[in-house]
Parts: C-alpha cells; sequence; structure tokens
C-alpha cells in the first residue's frame, strides 16, 4: 500500500491521530512526488490546514514551482487567507506555463467578492492568451450568466455546443442555454432547450420547473402544468411549483385547480405570502368572500407592509360593507403606503358610509389625482359631492368621467339635464 491509499484509508476510516502521523512523516519526506499528491488527496476530502502545511513544505523545497503556487493559493483562498494567496499568484509572470491557471483563480475569486468586472478583465486576459480553450470560453459564459449579460452568455454557450462540447464540470451545455435564454426573458427561445432535456432523461427538479416556466411565459399554461405536475410527484416540497401551477390553472381558467395547488402549497409552507395572496385573490373570482378575506388577513399577518395584499383586502371590506373594517385596515397601514391613490380612495368610502363626511371629503381629494382615469371611483366621488349639496365639483367630476365611459346612460342624461336646466 502507497503513503497515499494508506493516508486515505486513514481518512475513510476517520483515524485523526493516524492522519496526524502520517502528516508528521510527509512533512520529513524528501518523496516530493508523494507529498503533493498526499495534499491532493487531503484537499479533495476538505482538510485544507492539512494540505496547506504539505503544500508550504514543498515550497520551501522548490520554490519556483508554478503549480505549486496555484495549489497553495487555492488552499490560502478556502482558509479565507486570500491576501497570501494573491501575493503568491502574483508571482506567476505571464511566460510561465500556469499563467492562465492563474487568471481562472484570481478571475473566480473575483467573482465570489462580487466584482463582476475585474473577474471578466481576468477571464478576457486568459481569452486572449487561448482563444479557442473551451474552459475558458465555459468560465467566461458563466461569468456573463452570474453577470446577468445572458445574450453574451447564450453566444458562448452555443459556440462550445457546436465545438461538439455537450458537457463541462458537470454541468450540461444545453441547460445553461436553455438557463440563459430564460434568465433573459427569452423564454420561447428557452423551452425547446428544457423539452430537449427532457426527452433525453434528465427530468430533474430544477428541469422541469425551468420548462414548465417557460411554456407559462410562451403562452402554454397546458405544456407547464403538464411539467409541473411531474414535478410535484417528484419532488412535493418544491414550493415554487405550486404557485405556478395555481398561475397556469389560472390561464385555463380551471379556478378550482388553481385553488387546490395554492392551498396545497400554503399547507407545506404556510408562511408564504403569495399564496396566501393568491388564495384569497381565487376565492373572490369563485364568490367566497369571507374565506378570501381569512387567507387575505393571514397575508397581512406574515407581512404587514404587503401592499396588494392591503388592497385586496380593503377591496373585500368594501364589497362586504365591512365599514368598521376597512377603516381600522387602513389605520393600521405604514405611513409610506397612506400616499397609495387606491388606499386613499377606499378610505374616502369607508369614512363616507361611517359618515364621518369631513374626512371623506379630504380622502376623496387625496386618492383623486392618481385616481381620475378609475370610472368607479368618479361615479363614487361624483355621487359624494352631490349628497354633500356640492354640486360645482359633482358638475366636474361627472364630465371627466363622461369622457371616460361616453355612452354612461346615468351620467349623460344627468349632464344632459343639468344642461337643460341651466338654458
Amino acid at each position: 500500500m502507497t503513503h497515499v491509499q494508506h493516508l486515505e484509508s486513514m481518512i475513510m476510516t476517520g483515524n485523526l491521530d493516524a492522519i496526524e502521523e502520517s502528516i508528521q512523516q510527509l512533512v520529513k519526506s524528501t518523496d516530493f512526488e508523494d507529498v503533493y499528491d498526499s495534499a491532493a488527496l487531503l484537499m479533495d476530502y476538505g482538510l485544507v490546514p492539512q494540505a496547506d502545511q504539505l503544500y508550504d513544505i514543498l515550497l520551501v523545497h522548490m520554490p519556483d514551482a508554478g503549480q505549486l503556487k496555484i495549489d497553495r493559493a487555492e488552499a490560502l483562498m478556502a482558509l479565507d487567507r486570500e491576501d497570501e494567496a494573491l501575493l503568491l499568484l502574483s508571482e506567476i509572470q505571464p511566460e510561465a506555463e500556469e499563467y492562465l491557471q492563474a487568471l481562472m483563480l484570481l478571475a473566480d475569486y473575483y467573482q465570489t467578492l462580487g466584482m463582476a468586472e475585474v473577474a471578466l478583465s481576468k477571464i478576457d486576459e486568459a481569452s486572449d492568451l487561448a482563444p479557442e480553450e473551451p474552459v475558458i470560453r465555459f468560465a467566461k459564459a458563466e461569468l456573463l450568466l452570474d453577470s446577468g449579460k445572458y445574450s453574451e452568455a447564450v453566444r458562448l454557450y452555443l459556440l462550445l455546443q457546436q465545438r461538439g462540447i455537450e458537457e463541462m464540470g458537470g454541468i450540461t451545455i444545453e441547460a445553461r442555454i436553455a438557463e440563459a435564454y430564460s434568465a433573459g426573458a427569452a423564454y420561447e427561445e428557452a423551452a425547446p432547450y428544457y423539452e430537449s432535456l427532457l426527452k433525453k432523461g434528465e427530468v430533474l427538479p430544477d428541469t422541469l420547473f425551468g420548462a414548465a416556466y417557460s411554456q407559462y411565459q410562451s403562452g402554454n399554461p397546458q405544456t407547464a402544468l403538464h411539467h409541473l405536475e411531474k414535478l410535484i410527484e417528484m419532488d412535493p416540497d418544491y414550493f415554487s411549483a405550486y404557485m405556478l401551477a395555481g398561475q397556469s390553472s389560472l390561464l385555463l381558467e380551471e379556478n378550482e385547480n388553481a385553488l387546490n395547488f395554492f392551498k396545497e402549497g400554503i399547507r407545506r409552507d404556510e408562511f408564504d405570502k403569495e399564496l396566501q395572496l393568491a388564495s384569497g385573490k381565487v376565492l373572490l373570482k369563485l364568490s367566497q368572500p369571507e374565506e378570501a378575506a381569512r387567507y387575505l388577513e393571514e397575508a397581512l399577518v406574515l407581512d404587514p407592509e404587503y401592499v396588494e395584499a392591503r388592497i385586496s383586502l380593503a377591496a373585500v371590506y368594501d364589497q362586504q360593507e365591512k365599514y368598521d373594517h376597512l377603516l381600522m385596515l387602513i389605520g393600521d397601514t405604514p405611513e409610506e403606503q397612506l400616499e397609495i391613490p387606491l388606499l386613499a380612495a377606499f378610505k374616502a368610502y369607508a369614512e363616507e358610509n361611517l359618515e364621518h363626511y369631513e374626512e371623506a371629503y379630504d380622502s376623496y381629494i387625496q386618492a383623486y389625482t392618481g385616481m381620475k382615469e378609475d370610472p368607479e371611483f368618479l361615479e363614487r366621488y361624483a355621487k359624494f359631492l352631490l349628497e354633500e349639496g356640492n354640486r360645482s365639483e359633482a358638475m366636474n367630476i361627472v364630465k371627466e368621467l363622461v369622457i371616460l365611459v361616453p355612452d354612461h346612460p346615468e351620467w349623460t342624461s344627468f349632464l344632459e339635464d343639468q344642461e337643460e336646466e341651466e338654458a
């Protein structure tokens, strides 16, 4: 049994004392190839400090070995000793055989720091030195994808695919093309790549979801739903699938089916506010306002600043004429949301019906600028003004309403009557 095999055996059995004893022997060894292979083995098993110790010893004996500098730099970065790693990499000159590796490692390092432009500059330098090298082209595509430059990433992935490269680093090129197209909102372009992956047997949860999402966005909800049902069967805890399955069902006008998906999603993740909101909205479609209110209230419990849930719940209370509830809901609204015109309108409706007329008038005025294109608001505002005897203001609102809805029988007739009276 070689030293490396013996060391691996000790690692597999978890014999820490024997591992440490073996490393101490390696520290004193002059069989540098054996020491190097042992360090690589330790890195593979995540024993980075021990590997770094051996790389450090090797560099004492071979201070100009570029590959050793690369290997130790990787270990140092894993140990959060980046300054030492960068210093080592800076010693590798452009004419060195290992310079490309150093550039790739630097690109990876800067990418993890979120310094995409610096990372890209390192990749571009590597690409200039070896423009046809697939690994560099793939690394650049990955960086572009991560940086949100989707069309550029797709171009490079396609070039790799055209060269017959189907996989790199355990990543399927076709999957990356689908992902990049989808991330760039080119859903119709992404869909065939996802379908191809599924036909080839790559029926993985993420692939099914990607395929479903691209089909949904391409206007094919039935195909999307087919993929999502498979996904849910494969992985019932893939939470995003329930929302998309419900949305696909809604496009198919299968409201009950949508509600079932939303409810099942909530059963598995009761803290998903978006599923609570979606359930409430579907229940409104199904003429179940009381049940809808329960889900919308829960969405607001989960996130008191959830604007869409607050507006939807306000609409339910207004529909049910629960004006005390409505005013209380608006009263609990975070300060920054009080400027939302629709919430101001609901506040006006509640105050009017609770006979807080002065407050209602102020709220109608507050809501008006943002709601003057909404016929329902203008109609309620006009009726309020007429009830309050403010005929001249009401006339102005009615005129705006008739411009929006020129064939509105009640208000066109009202205007005609007023014009006759004035004549």
